[in-house]
């Protein structure tokens, strides 16, 4: 009987770490019959169909729509690449919308174990009613139910959301504190998109990468360059740090670099205070080309624990509003050029940044964790 692809997949998880670790660490005893200094260990490389291969984990993306006849080509592009998939549930402003996205994501996990894992989130419709926190907290009790890992907030918060008076409500309101400590007190984690780039406060023409320029151009709703009424970038910032602090014991992991993708050392500076704070690369790793090579490079292996790979892909027709095979074409371009930025130091150019740069060239312990194990450390239960 023929291994099915699933329990070849199962295998491969149990098989590579261990591989790994014989190409990482020797697998033959001293020469010379033991006698003498071993040698130093030296750092392992992967090539780029090693890594295609690799078990990973895409830890940010968005299933919205998805028509029974493309999960079929979905989930073969995912084998093919080894790469399982966590989506994220968001926008509670727009109840029955952030509900299509929880119901298909449920029924995905439920069937596809394997392949998909998801966030939940809640609702804001009701902000500001005596029942919200009641509500939000019980939505998010049968997203964990149904398998969620984790809760997402997104820049709605901060950006769109306001109180009678006018004010925008920011991510540090105290009236979120309740659904921060049932999150922790249940083990989950909170995936928190907050604010937005710090392009989102330049004129187009004055920002440093073309998918940001291009985002919004075409969503100049959230252009905060044209609207002075919303807080300002570093407003956001901080006032997700006051989450980080007050919440200790919470997981907290920034989406899209945690809105800090202009600067490394910004980043390194959180880390080293906030223990509890990981973030995500999604739709961001071009924000690591447009910076110095090594200095980014430096900050990757020494913060190597703390760094998530994602993409922001997503897939539906509904939702991408194309067909599942451009879907797929836009998932193998993406998912092939960041293999190539993060384990070789080959001269790229891609479309959201002008000019060439190098890869990074990271080790293969590096990669393993960034591309797989940092999810399920961070996501529990992924």
């Amino acid at each position: 009987m023929r291994p099915t692809k699933n329990f070849i997949r199962r295998c491969l998880y149990v098989v590579f770490p261990v591989l790994s670790a014989l190409a990482l660490f020797g697998c033959s005893g001293p020469q010379g019959g033991g006698q003498g200094k071993a040698e130093p260990v030296q750092e392992q490389y992967l090539s780029v169909d090693e890594l295609m291969a690799m078990p990973k984990i895409d830890a940010h993306v968005h299933l919205r729509g998805l028509l029974d006849s493309e999960v079929g080509p979905l989930l073969a592009t995912l084998q093919k690449h080894n790469m399982r998939w966590l989506t994220i549930s968001t926008r509670g402003m727009k109840r029955e919308f952030l509900m299509d996205q929880i119901d298909l994501a449920a029924k995905l996990h439920a069937e596809h174990p394997e392949w998909i894992s998801w966030a939940t989130s809640f609702s804001l419709e009701n902000w500001g009613a005596p029942d919200w926190e009641s509500s939000a907290v019980e939505l998010i009790a049968e997203g964990f139910a149904g398998g969620a890992v984790a809760v997402k907030v997104w820049k709605e918060i901060g950006m769109v959301l306001k109180d009678p008076d006018g004010s925008f409500v920011m991510i540090d309101d105290p009236r979120f504190d309740p659904v921060f400590d049932y999150i922790e007190s249940r083990g989950k984690t909170l995936v928190a998109h907050i604010g937005e780039p710090r392009n989102c406060w330049l004129p187009l023409d004055s920002m440093t990468v073309n998918n940001d320029r291009k985002y919004f151009a075409e969503n100049p709703q959230y252009h905060s360059y044209l609207h002075p009424e919303i807080p300002h970038y570093w407003k956001h910032v901080e006032a997700r740090d006051r989450v980080l602090a007050r919440h200790p014991g919470l997981r907290l992991v920034g989406c899209h670099l945690g809105s800090l993708e202009f600067d490394v050392d910004e980043l390194a500076r959180r880390f080293d205070k906030y223990p509890n704070f990981a973030v995500d690369l999604a739709a961001r790793v071009c924000h690591f080309q447009v910076q110095d090579r090594e200095k980014v490079r430096r900050f990757c292996l020494k913060y190597q624990d703390r760094i998530l790979y994602g993409t922001d892909l997503g897939a539906g027709r509904v939702y991408m509003q194309t067909s599942i095979d451009s879907t797929i074409t836009r998932i193998e371009e993406t998912y092939r050029n960041d293999y190539l930025y993060f384990a070789t130091e080959r001269e790229m150019e891609v479309w959201e940044v002008d000019g060439k740069f190098r890869g990074l060239a990271l080790p293969a312990d590096v990669l393993k964790k960034i591309f797989h194990d940092n999810a399920v450390r961070w996501y529990p239960g992924i």
